[in-house]
């Protein structure tokens, strides 16, 4: 174990999280390179009395991933990944990446369902419920579990899988960090890949309100191995754009086709159809795919998103009345395609509430300075409070930031919300494990 403490060299680099929005001091950081390490961290923490946070990825766009002058149990050191291409499965430690996992799985034309930016950490992720775009093929990462190694709050080493703490298990697809440090993960795999047909679209921002009515069309009749979205933002200036699109506001579209490229080529024609400026969808490697929109380093972050039963015109033309008002060349407005295995057989075996949405909206303030990210925030809220007519209420916690309780029991309901509260009684009855999307331990 390493501790990292204000008068550590290291210190700034390693609390920095991936909002820069959050700037946080906790008063020492625990490097953990096993379970052991993690029961030490949590009962220093309890022998001084001390907040806990636990970081892997550090994407928690609420900052939930840190503290101020609290303990943060940071499980990056733990890095092993396993692969079992007979069963079909892999295990990886709680420090891996997204990028990471993908990389490894592909070497044997395996994946599962990840993170949409490669930097995101498979724990948090996955602990939340993980949307991807494989997800209406294979559903939700947490759909994909196999098994969970955790530590309690009490610093017990406990295992959760289908058949040993049947009700952690459950919990954990979606409940969050709420129940101990999850140590490894076990996965099942499906075949894809390497080489899959995906990429990206792009077309200028004047034909938003033609192709946001297209595009909802064209994905609502396509099947369920192709995962898309529809993005809002300013054109960037890379090679691949165009001069005169550049700095300007721009539609794009997020494609993947699970399964024979050459039926995902078939799947893209009515989209290309649609006559991009810019078409980088091909067959490419699938790897590769997953990193094609990370998000750069240290800007400020404010999130939401709601949930769609449908996407009738009036609220199409709220998205798009948004995406013309981006508050800054970073931000961006996504809806995306849900359906197919989100609603599938596995909804019901998870706290998740809503799961039969077809669509989400997702508005990402990104902003570059604290004062433009005021502005952006502002934009998240007002998007929020236009489209609430055609919203269902519900939410996907990790899209969100700190939003209040309201909106944690949203994302669950409130029968799976208590009975998320008996299994926090159960693992942690102290609410030791509250620096996240919090769920109250049950009154006994």
């Amino acid at each position: 174990m390493k501790w990292v403490r204000p008068d550590d060299a290291a210190y700034d680099e390693t609390r920095k999280l991936f909002n820069a929005m959050i700037d946080r001091h906790p008063a020492v950081i625990a490097q953990c390179a096993d379970a052991a390490d993690v029961a030490d961290a949590l009962a220093h923490a309890a022998a001084n009395g001390l907040d806990v946070a636990v970081r892997a990825g550090g994407h928690s766009v609420a900052g939930m991933s840190t503290n101020e002058g609290g303990l943060v149990v940071d499980v990056r050191p733990m890095k092993s990944i396993a692969v079992n291409p007979e069963a079909r499965t892999v295990t990886v430690g709680a420090g891996v990446t997204w990028g990471e996992f993908d990389r490894a799985t592909q070497e044997h034309g395996l994946a599962s369902t990840g993170g949409r930016a490669s930097t995101t950490g498979v724990a948090g992720f996955t602990l939340g419920g993980g949307s991807g775009w494989l997800e209406r093929s294979y559903g939700f990462a947490c759909d994909n579990l196999v098994s969970v190694d955790l530590v309690t709050a009490a610093g017990d080493r406990v295992t959760a899988s289908a058949r040993e703490n049947p009700e952690l298990f459950w919990a954990l697809h979606g409940g969050g960090g709420n129940f101990g440090v999850a140590t490894s993960f076990t996965f099942g795999l499906h075949e894809l890949g390497p080489t899959v047909h995906a990429g990206i679209m792009l077309w200028r921002g004047e034909e938003a309100a033609d192709l946001s009515r297209a595009y909802r069309d064209l994905a609502q009749a396509a099947p369920d191995a192709v995962g898309s979205a529809l993005v809002f933002l300013t054109a960037p200036p890379e090679p691949f754009v165009p001069e005169d699109m550049v700095g300007k506001p721009a539609v794009g579209l997020a494609y993947l086709y699970a399964g024979d490229p050459a039926a995902g080529a078939e799947q893209a024609a009515p989209f290309r159809d649609l006559d991009p400026a810019v078409d980088l969808v091909g067959d490419m490697n699938y790897a590769d795919f997953q990193c094609m929109i990370d998000d750069p380093p240290d800007l400020y972050h404010y999130w939401s998103a709601e949930y769609h039963d449908a996407l009738p015109d009036a609220a199409l033309d709220v998205i798009v009345d948004a995406a013309r008002h981006l508050p800054g060349p970073y931000s961006q407005h996504l809806v995306a395609r849900w359906g197919g295995a989100v609603a599938g057989p596995a909804a019901a075996q998870t706290p998740l509430q809503n799961r039969g949405a077809q669509w989400v909206t997702h508005p990402y303030g990104m902003e570059a300075t604290a004062a433009a990210s005021e502005e952006a925030k502002a934009w998240v809220k007002k998007f929020r409070r236009d489209i609430a007519p055609y919203a269902t209420g519900g939410v996907w916690l990790n899209f969100v930031g700190d939003e209040g309780r309201d909106r944690v029991r949203a994302a669950f309901g409130e029968d799976n919300y208590a009975r998320l509260a008996r299994v926090k009684r159960e693992f942690d009855p102290g609410n030791v494990f509250r620096g996240n999307q919090n769920i109250l331990p049950a009154a006994s």
